[in-house]
C-alpha cells in the first residue's frame, strides 16, 4: 500500500501560493486564488472624473474591466505604460478588475508561518493594504490584501463609471 500525499498542513502552518510582481524596485505578492488571468498591457479607454490610479477600462472578451494603476494607487505617480507592462486580472469583492504592474516575477509557495507581520508604521503609510512580509530567496515580498486595497465602494464607483 502506498503512502498518501502529505497533508498541506505542516507543523509550521499551511502552504499558500502567491504570484509576485514588481513595481519599480519593489516586489509584491497576491494570493494566486484571486488571479483570473495575466495579460500584456493593452491601452485603456479613459473615463471622466475618475481618480489618477484608475487608468480606464478594457474590453476583456465582452466584459468591461476597470484597470487600476498600482503604482499610482501607492502614490508613486502614474505608470508610463509600455509593451513590457502587465495587467493582472483579479477577482475582488465578487468583481473582476485589472491591476497594472511592471512585470510578473514568480510564483512563490510559502507556509503561513513564514509570513512576518508588517511593522507598525506612521499613519500616513498605507500599511493596511499589506497582510504581511515574506523573504523569498533573499528578497523581500510584501503581500497585498486586495480587499483592503480595493474596497467594495472603490470598485463599485469604478464599475458605475464604466
Amino acid at each position: 500500500m502506498q503512502n498518501a500525499a502529505p497533508p498541506a498542513e505542516t507543523q509550521t502552518g499551511s502552504s499558500r501560493q502567491f504570484i509576485s510582481f514588481t513595481i519599480g524596485d519593489e516586489e509584491y505578492g497576491v494570493d494566486i486564488m484571486a488571479i483570473r488571468e495575466i495579460k500584456g498591457w493593452a491601452p485603456t479607454t479613459e473615463l471622466p472624473n475618475t481618480p489618477e490610479y484608475m487608468r480606464g477600462v478594457i474590453n476583456l472578451r465582452g466584459a468591461i474591466v476597470p484597470i487600476f494603476d498600482l503604482r499610482a494607487r501607492f502614490s508613486g505617480g502614474q505608470t508610463q505604460a509600455s509593451a513590457r507592462h502587465v495587467i493582472i486580472v483579479v477577482s475582488v469583492h465578487d468583481r473582476v478588475i485589472g491591476i497594472l504592474v511592471d512585470a510578473v516575477a514568480d510564483i512563490i509557495t510559502i507556509t503561513t508561518a513564514d509570513i512576518q507581520p508588517v511593522p507598525e508604521l506612521d499613519h500616513h503609510v498605507h500599511s493596511g493594504f499589506l497582510t504581511g512580509l515574506v523573504t523569498v530567496d533573499g528578497r523581500m515580498v510584501a503581500l497585498l490584501d486586495l480587499h483592503q486595497l480595493f474596497d467594495s465602494e472603490l470598485i463599485a464607483d469604478a464599475t458605475a463609471a464604466a
